[in-house]
């Protein structure tokens, strides 16, 4: 019994296999035969890309590798990258102050904010103001740079319309796997007229990785200027402001925090601590008021690289503002 049923599958196979070959000698099952789109109607695959995520993210990426991520869900106080990878490989940016995790939970790698609006500080995220993203405007991906562009509300503790934004992020791919992140920021007095009031603290803000910090790992502040660390950097003008620092035990990646000339009150004040924290400092000496109905455009952007060299980020500022 056992081989007359080896038999007969034997027999079966057989069948199945002179069919199949039936088949593709046919053409029926062929390569050939699958539809495909003819090579010249192909589109050029985009280098850089802007890719939604789950949760209100979007990933920032080069060659399919995140060098970016956004963070705009309705849950979080406001809209935040992280995280911020270098050359090496590794975030070049932290959440919250290595020391004061607490008191600093509103440090978020990199943020926009400002510490007086009408009166009202949106820095610290403890008083009921909040930054919420109303929509996603566009994702845009290409060969040479992505980009998503957001529109948030500014929002007072009984959930009143401050001012409006429109924040645009561009990702641009640099030789050494360097990358530039451009920073643009559209602000609306839709609803009324908007003071930002005298402080040094807004709108941008970035938190450095802890080991990049000059007191916790030997990092080093510069500026154009020539000014070295705190001392020489802590509420100067300049045009840019760079902190690098060890990402690794014999790697050192930086951050260039880039002012544009385009921008009211260039060059700016640089707010920077030896403790890891750099940021700008639109309205240190004096408050700017915004009537209904105008918009202020501010452009920022932050140099991603290895090791820092002074005339390799002049040379880069330049080719930025051009």
């Amino acid at each position: 019994m056992g081989t007359r049923i080896e038999s007969a599958r034997g027999w079966q196979t057989g069948r199945v296999a002179l069919a199949l070959a039936a088949c593709l000698g046919a053409g029926r099952f062929s390569a050939a035969a699958e539809p495909s789109a003819p090579a010249e109607s192909l589109k050029p695959f985009p280098r850089v890309e802007a890719v939604p995520l789950p949760n209100d993210q979007a990933s920032l990426q080069i060659d399919g590798v995140e060098r970016l991520r956004l963070h705009y869900a309705a849950r979080h106080d406001r809209p935040f990258w992280y995280p911020l990878i270098g050359p090496a490989g590794r975030p070049v940016t932290r959440m919250t102050h290595p020391h004061d995790p607490h008191g600093h939970r509103h440090h978020q790698s990199i943020w926009i904010a400002h510490h007086d609006v009408n009166g009202m500080t949106f820095w610290s995220g403890q008083t009921g103001t909040r930054i919420l993203c109303e929509r996603v405007e566009a994702f845009d991906d290409g060969p040479d740079a992505a980009a998503v562009t957001i529109r948030n509300r500014w929002l007072d503790p009984d959930k009143r319309t401050v001012l409006t934004e429109t924040r645009t992020t561009r990702l641009r791919p640099l030789p050494d796997r360097e990358s530039l992140i451009e920073i643009t920021l559209d602000f609306t007095a839709s609803h009324g007229p908007v003071t930002f009031g005298k402080t040094p603290f807004g709108f941008l803000g970035v938190r450095v990785a802890k080991m990049m910090g000059v007191h916790d790992g030997g990092g080093t502040i510069r500026n154009d200027q020539g000014g070295v660390n705190e001392k020489g950097v802590f509420w100067k003008p300049a045009r840019w402001v760079d902190y690098s620092g060890r990402v690794a035990a014999k790697t050192v990646n930086g951050i260039t925090l880039m002012d544009h000339p385009a921008n009211p009150r260039h060059p700016t004040y640089f707010h920077v601590r030896d403790d890891g924290w750099m940021g700008t400092s639109f309205c240190l000496y004096e408050p700017y008021t915004l009537e209904k109905g105008r918009t202020l455009r501010l452009r920022y952007a932050l140099y991603v690289h290895g090791e820092p060299s002074v005339a390799k980020i002049e040379r880069q500022w330049a080719r930025w503002v051009k």
